[in-house]
Formats: C-alpha cells, structure tokens, sequence
C-alpha cells in the first residue's frame, strides 16, 4: 500500500478491549481484534490504509480523532464517551466525514437503561449505525468507501 494512500480511522472507546468477554449477550463474541481483521480486509480490499485504535482514555481518544481529522473518514464507536462534550468538540473540528458505530441498539436499550438511548457525539456523524453487531463497523467503512466512488 502506497504511503499516500487514503486513510480510513476506526476509533474505539472505552471498554471495547473487553469485546467478546464484556457482556457477550448483548455486545457478541466477536473480539475487537476479529474487529479490526474484517475492517483491514475491507480497506486492503479497497486500497486503503487502515489506522485501528481503542482506549479507555477520553484524553487519548480526542488525540486520535485530532489525528484523524483530515482522513478519508472516521468510522467511531465511542461507547461510554457517547454523552462527551469533549469528543463531540473533537468530532465537530474534523473534516473528515465521521460515521458513529454501536454494537447494540443503544436506542432498545433506552427503555431499560434510559440513559443509553442517546448520543451527543453522533450530532457530529453522517450516520448513525446501531443494533447490527460488530458487522456495524464494515457497513460504516462501505458507506464510507461509497461517498469515495468506491464501493
């Protein structure tokens, strides 16, 4: 892959380390590492290069999305950090154009956990993706690659 090729984010909030061990019955097997190997696959596929993060820190993951900014795109499951202002700040300075990713469908989980049910950061995205498991994130990079002309 050339080293000017496009690049495509996909930034992971905390606790998605623990994908696959955390709650398999509402977040899945599927491990964030079978994660990143589907969405490599894709962006190989497509000639693109793939930069794939996950942290616990809102700090460190602002300094991902700062990095991202000026990308091809940003596919961002943000998980707890949802309600951040900070994250959301980060995402309105980019260029990019940002899809938001949620393994679960925050919005079922709203009526026994209310709080789940929204998202301040996806005012900042395109789209938004929930409900369809870790398959969400190559659906993210395919609309993405579309916008491209090339998909």
């Amino acid at each position: 892959m050339p080293d000017n090729a496009p690049t495509i984010h996909v930034l992971n909030g905390p606790n998605l380390n623990l994908l696959g061990e955390r709650e398999p019955e509402v977040y899945g097997r599927d491990t964030l590492a079978d994660v990143e190997r589907s969405c490599r696959e894709l962006c190989d596929a497509a000639s693109l290069k793939l930069v794939f993060n996950q942290t616990n820190s809102q700090g460190t993951l602002i300094d991902h999305i700062h990095a991202a900014r000026q990308s091809a795109g940003i596919v961002i499951n943000p998980a707890g950090y949802s309600y951040s202002v900070a994250v959301l700040d980060a995402l309105k300075a980019c260029s990019a154009p940002v899809v938001e990713v949620h393994i679960s469908n925050i919005h079922a989980r709203g009526l026994s956990e209310p709080f789940r049910a929204e998202s301040l950061t996806a005012t900042a995205a395109l789209g938004v993706i929930s409900g369809l498991g870790s398959a969400g994130y190559g659906l993210a990079i395919q609309f993405l690659l579309s916008r491209r002309g090339g998909a």
